[in-house]
C-alpha cells in the first residue's frame, strides 16, 4: 500500500549534481533516512528534517513531495 506521496529527491539531486552523501552532510540527515525517503518507503517525516532537506536543496516542500496522481498526470502529458 502506498502513501499517495512521491518524493522527487532523485530528480532534485540530479538537477543539482549533488550526491545523497553530500545532501546528508548539508542537511544533517543520515544517508539511510534519505535513502528511505528517496525510494518512497518513508511512512513519516519530521518537519525539521523536511525543512533541513529543502534548505540544503534550495527548494520548496512542494518541489520535493508531490501527490502520486500529479506524477501520473505529468507522465501522461509528456
Amino acid at each position: 500500500m502506498t502513501s499517495g506521496v512521491h518524493c522527487r529527491l532523485d530528480e532534485l539531486l540530479r538537477d543539482r549534481s549533488m550526491t545523497l552523501t553530500r545532501l546528508g552532510e548539508l542537511a544533517g540527515v543520515s544517508i539511510v533516512n534519505l535513502s528511505v525517503l528517496k525510494n518512497d518507503r518513508a511512512k513519516a517525516i519530521r518537519f525539521s528534517t523536511l525543512v533541513a532537506i529543502c534548505r540544503a536543496l534550495e527548494c520548496e516542500i512542494g518541489e520535493l513531495l508531490v501527490l502520486e496522481n500529479q506524477v501520473l498526470k505529468r507522465v501522461a502529458n509528456d
